[in-house]
């Protein structure tokens, strides 16, 4: 794996989530596991299975994440250009065929989320956004077909 940029806040998301898997979750599923036990005969044991299993896929989560965390790469915006579509940026598009405005934030695959606009890098739309300046015009061709948008502002937060 090579490194992992993220913002301050996808970096601190990423550790609070670590330490909510590594001090919360781990007691949750080891007292599912003590609960389980009591009812007798392991082999057959329906709980203690499904908390052997939340456990193995717990410390899993674990160590992805301790292996992300020890490859991040923090984006300081002060080292950025800000008049191009690069990582990190907001960018405020119109659709060129049917004229609705949309923004999006371009973040790592890490940060992504569709729900809050914030687009991974290495989507069709990232990708096809990268690199390019306020007032250009682009054709980003995706699976449903080609989107056609017009930067109207880039900005970071």
């Amino acid at each position: 794996m090579g490194d992992v940029y993220l913002t301050k806040k996808g970096y601190e998301k990423l550790s609070e989530e670590l330490e909510y898997l590594k001090n919360v979750r781990r007691r949750e599923i080891s007292k599912a596991i003590g609960l389980a036990r009591e009812h007798g005969d392991l082999s057959e044991n329906a709980e203690y299975d499904a908390a052997k299993d939340a456990q193995g896929y717990n410390e899993k989560k674990i160590s992805e994440l301790e292996e992300k965390l020890s490859q991040v790469r923090i984006i300081e915006d002060q080292d950025i250009p800000h008049g191009e579509v690069l990582i990190g940026a907001t960018v405020k598009l119109k659709d060129l065929d049917n004229g609705e405005e949309l923004e999006y934030t371009l973040v790592s695959e890490e940060e992504s989320d569709y729900e809050q606009n914030k687009i991974a890098i290495t989507s069709p739309i990232g990708m096809g956004l990268l690199s390019h300046k306020e007032n250009e015009e682009v054709d980003i061709k995706v699976p449903a077909g080609i989107l056609r948008y017009k930067i109207l502002k880039i900005s970071r937060e």
